[in-house]
């Protein structure tokens, strides 16, 4: 099966950057769609950006043009680079994708195990 593994959090000041990465292992014959989502407390989890696997983007609203989603395909990672963080932007992020372990098994959805994000001064 497929394992998704994230890393880079940490607690950072509010305007600094933090990079997320997210490392697929395993089993995989394909992925398609990546992403990150991001959970605070006492709140829903909520989709900060994705990744298809022809390099089409999108953003949440409340961080487009702070953060940046990549992919390389040659190490099945994903990356988020989160520029001008703000206090808001405190969660855990957790990484997402659909992929399909096998050529003849259909996409699946996997998620990470999360990575705490603090921003705080």
């Amino acid at each position: 099966q497929v394992r998704l593994v994230e890393s880079g959090g940490g607690l950072v000041q509010p305007g600094r950057t933090l990079r997320l990465s997210c490392a697929a292992s395993g089993t995989i014959f394909s992925i398609y769609n990546m992403a990150w989502f991001r959970q605070a407390p006492g709140k829903q989890r909520e989709l900060v950006a994705s990744i298809t696997d022809s390099d089409t983007t999108t953003y949440a609203d409340s961080v487009k043009g702070r953060f940046t989603i990549s992919r390389d395909n040659a190490k099945n990672t994903v990356y988020l680079q989160m520029d001008s963080l703000k206090p808001e932007d405190t969660a855990v992020y957790y990484c997402n994708s659909m992929a399909a372990p096998h050529r003849w098994s259909g996409p699946s959805n996997y998620w990470g195990q999360g990575t705490q994000v603090t921003v705080s001064s």
